[in-house]
């Protein structure tokens, strides 16, 4: 059995059942992290209709907070959602401006990681973070199927 993840006619994704549950639970924690909407619809009849607005301003809140951060656990709790959210972004012709997310940090940095050994870390530098969390994107996309 699989899920159907559509924008108007055109299916994003069709993952199993577990892996859209799954997906779509931690949906529910970043739109709650991010109080914002994602734009992903209910699953109705093992479909669930993209918003295309709404979804390119939750991708790009998302990508927002996920640059802002230096916390090593809320980087790897949230890595593998964000590099899912990016492919499907990809997919649904969403493009993100790299170079705005790489210019400098809106908003300031949010959840800094402090260790008593090193003091307060960073985020990674602008192009090794984009480059990387781009890579990851298109590694899942291709285990996305359609």
């Amino acid at each position: 059995m699989s899920q159907y993840f559509d924008m108007g006619d055109e299916t994003l994704w069709n993952p199993s059942n577990g892996a859209s549950r799954m997906f779509l639970r931690q949906v529910a924690v970043f739109e709650a992290e991010l109080e914002l909407p994602s734009g992903l619809g209910p699953m109705e009849n093992d479909e669930c209709q993209i918003d295309r607005a709404v979804f390119e301003t939750f991708v790009d809140a998302l990508l927002a907070r996920h640059r802002r951060t230096s916390h090593g656990i809320l980087l790897a709790l949230s890595e593998g959602f964000t590099a899912t959210v990016l492919a499907l972004a990809e997919r649904a012709g969403i493009r993100v401006d790299w170079e705005q997310l790489g210019s400098g940090l809106p908003g300031g940095l949010e959840d800094v990681q402090v260790s008593a050994a090193t003091g307060m870390s960073a985020p990674p530098e602008a192009g090794p973070w984009g480059a990387g969390l781009r890579e990851r994107a298109r590694e899942l996309g291709r285990h996305m199927a359609r």
